[in-house]
């Protein structure tokens, strides 16, 4: 029953993804061991792992993580950073706020309902930018989180 609520992820929305955090980071290749920036990352939401980061059945790759969540459920910034980007224009994954932090480093948190942040807004870590929702193309509530370094997907 849980596998009815991953992202389907398809080449064309990771693309679009991908795109958008490139225009927001620097790009600079990074080091071989990637230091956090001091960003001390925090798990944005508590919930039940429904898919883990990497390689899908279908020749599909889940560039981040997606954890369920009871609708509602309170959605926090995993490190102090600037919201560079709130909307729902990549359809699949619905909501979505991109914050970008030291380092080099960005989050994407996707599916939320009730956004509490706007673009250019400064958050510290564990503010509330938004709730768990079923925005986007799942089926039931939970968050679509991804962090990148230089728009490179990290596990």
């Amino acid at each position: 029953m849980a596998g009815l609520c991953v992202h389907p992820a398809g080449a064309r929305l990771v693309a679009a993804l991908v795109l958008v955090l490139g225009l927001a980071a620097c790009a600079t290749p990074g080091p071989q061991r990637i230091p956090d920036g001091g960003n001390d990352f925090i798990w944005p939401v508590e919930g039940t792992l429904l898919s883990a980061y990497g390689p899908k059945a279908g020749k599909r790759f889940n560039d981040g993580v997606n954890i369920a969540a009871p609708a509602g459920t309170p959605v926090r910034a995993a490190a102090n950073g600037i919201v560079i980007y709130t909307g729902n224009e990549l359809r699949s994954f619905g909501n979505l706020i991109l914050i970008r932090h030291a380092g080099g480093w960005s989050s994407a948190y996707a599916h939320t309902e009730a956004v509490r942040v706007r673009r250019n807004q400064r958050v510290e870590k564990g503010a509330v930018i938004a709730a768990v929702g079923r925005s986007g193309s799942v089926a039931c509530p939970q968050l679509h989180f991804e962090l990148r370094r230089e728009a490179k997907a990290i596990d």
